[in-house]
């Protein structure tokens, strides 16, 4: 596709504005003397709703490929900030974009349409499957999972330069004969600037940092990664760690586990915070919060993870080479159906600028003799 992730300039009839069943065609091609070529898009079902607008499962009729299209109201004063982010994303474990058009409705309303690879399953689907038949999710998948995830992240924030802002498992995306996971919806997702205010109502609740809780503008990337330690907690316990019923109740049920923050501790949140009217309440034990049959590096995992001060967070790439993981870098390791894993150690530039240390920790010694010592000379630079 000649230009796959460029701006659209199509803007093609909506048709019907139902959904299911009708026909979107949309023209790419036609640049630097390049043939057109129509695309056109039969919407089979709907797949997930929210404020932002519809997403859709849909054929592509010239391909036979199916598709996610995430259909999006346009503000025609703003260009769409999730597009921009999306067209310059490219990594193994984030939901890749194929394709963009506009389209309009009978009502003259301008549609977004994000042409996106279908991945079939979500996090959030698998743990209720697990949880339905009364079962913990196997600890090789929470650790397959969790590493992609955090790979994910550690691409996210450190290439691209951008915080999701809504981690949580109905945005994480698993190929169920796989088992690769990616990360999707950067409808929330921002570039954050040292010094710049963003909005603190954001992040779905039971995954909402607690600096997020305090009101803090001036966050960090660290606010994806208690998210994930959130949804970490949630595969290893089959239910989510804290289900607070509104943001003050939020805050509540951290203080049952982590106990109440100091003052210290609330500074590192939101230094503009004043209110220190707290019950004094005691931490809760991690290894109490899990099984007794919990492996003691999970337990740490998470625990290293969920702090309350975001600079003591681990980074996303530090957390890819935390002992937890160190199954899956055995020479050995397979699915439980005796398939491979997905690719875990194609790394490229997530390692950028990181130490030579933590690249050594990332790449299992039978990953390094099958690439030779020449891919650590490069990423030593």
């Amino acid at each position: 596709m000649a230009d796959d992730k460029e701006m659209p300039d199509a803007v093609v009839d909506g048709g019907h504005d139902q959904v299911t069943g009708h026909i979107i065609s949309t023209t790419i091609g036609g640049k630097n003397g390049e043939p057109k070529q129509t695309i056109s898009y039969m919407a089979e079902r709907v797949v997930g709703t929210g404020s932002f607008g519809i997403v859709f499962q849909a054929k592509c009729l010239e391909t036979g490929e199916t598709v996610a299209i995430k259909k999006v109201l346009q503000d025609r004063r703003y260009k769409n900030r999730e597009l921009q982010l999306m067209r310059v994303m490219d990594h193994p474990n984030v939901v890749c974009l194929k394709h963009c058009f506009f389209s309009t409705t009978s009502k003259d309303e301008l549609f977004l349409n994000l042409v996106m690879e279908y991945v079939p399953e979500s996090l959030y689907r698998v743990l209720k499957h697990y949880s339905s038949a009364n079962q913990r999710m196997p600890l090789v998948y929470v650790k397959l999972y969790m590493y992609q995830i955090f790979r994910g992240l550690a691409y996210i924030h450190n290439v691209a330069g951008v915080c999701h802002r809504d981690l949580k498992p109905q945005n994480l995306l698993v190929d169920p004969l796989t088992h690769q996971v990616k990360i999707c919806d950067f409808g929330s997702a921002k570039q954050l600037v040292k010094g710049e205010a963003n909005i603190s109502y954001i992040c779905s609740r039971f995954y909402r940092a607690p600096e997020l809780i305090f009101g803090a503008t001036e966050y960090t990337t660290s606010i994806d990664i208690w998210s994930a330690g959130c949804v970490l907690a949630e595969l290893l316990l089959g239910q989510p760690l804290f289900p607070g019923e509104n943001a003050v109740d939020q805050l509540v049920e951290i203080i049952k586990v982590l106990g109440t923050p100091t003052r210290e501790e609330i500074r590192c949140m939101n230094p503009h915070y004043t209110d220190f009217r707290f019950p004094q309440i005691k931490a809760h034990p991690w290894h109490k919060i899990f099984h007794k049959r919990m492996p003691p590096e999970a337990i740490d995992f998470a625990s290293r993870l969920l702090q309350y001060s975001p600079s003591l967070r681990c980074t996303a790439l530090e957390a890819c080479a935390h002992p937890f993981f160190d199954e899956l870098r055995e020479p050995n390791a397979r699915l439980p159906n005796g398939r491979p894993f997905p690719p875990l150690f194609n790394f490229k530039q997530e390692v950028a600028g990181a130490s030579p240390e933590l690249v050594n920790k990332l790449i299992p010694d039978h990953i390094k003799r099958q690439l030779g010592l020449s891919f650590l000379n490069q990423s030593g630079t």
